[in-house]
């Protein structure tokens, strides 16, 4: 059994993602990147585990969910959206091999972008966002998680690629190898991938493709 905690706020990000804070258990550890199980304190939930990624930083008084929902699917995420402030959460194992591990372009899907929220939100704090670069694939403009902060933090090295809408400003289609090309410099190293599998799959022939060696790839093993 993981330990119970109290659901302090949620709120919409997007039309179908959500942040959730919620107290933190004392004895939790976790890295900015890492995720955990979690299931709802309902009967007939409690056994129904997710991974999510956690937002917060673990010097956070709280920690916090940042949640892509499926509002027309009936599983754990339908059931999120209609918990309040009185409701609670069981936070069972923690697990992930995302880290940060120097300076690259992060590449992201969806809500795959949520290891690099907590990476980036440390590299804030400790002044070290640098040359880092985020990559971040979505279907429109109104899929982007926490667009206004991205662009706040990286300027020109947040770059958004939309597959189902053409606007100015943006890319439109899907990753190449010579989207890749064309935003690394002399300052990438790394490339941290995270998003559905089929787009995982195709960044890292894409890379493969770029001459880059597995050791400057980071993403999560399965």
């Amino acid at each position: 059994m993981g330990q119970v905690v109290k659901i302090i706020s949620i709120e919409h990000l997007t039309h179908d993602v959500i942040r959730i804070v919620a107290e933190k258990p004392v004895t939790l550890t976790y890295n900015p990147g890492q995720a955990v199980d979690l299931s709802i304190n309902k009967p007939d939930w409690e056994q129904e585990l997710r991974p999510f990624t956690f937002t917060s930083l673990p010097g956070d008084e709280h920690i916090e969910f940042t949640i892509k929902t499926y509002p027309d699917h009936n599983g754990v995420t339908q059931q999120l959206l209609s918990l309040n402030n009185k409701d609670q959460l069981i936070i069972h194992d923690v697990f992930g091999d995302i880290s940060y591990k120097g300076e690259g372009i992060f590449i992201a899907g969806g809500a795959g972008v949520t290891p690099f929220i907590a990476i980036l939100k440390q590299l804030e704090k400790t002044n070290r966002v640098g040359n880092n670069k985020l990559i971040f694939a979505n279907k429109t403009k109104a899929d982007i998680i926490l667009e206004d902060h991205f662009h706040k933090l990286l300027g020109n090295n947040f770059i958004n690629i939309l597959s189902e809408e053409e606007r100015v400003g943006y890319e439109h289609g899907y990753i190449t190898s010579d989207l890749i090309k064309k935003h690394t410099d002399e300052h990438t190293k790394y490339f941290y991938l995270c998003g559905p599998e089929p787009m995982m799959q195709a960044v890292e022939k894409h890379l493969s493709s770029l001459g880059v060696s597995d050791h400057f790839i980071v993403k999560e093993a399965f």
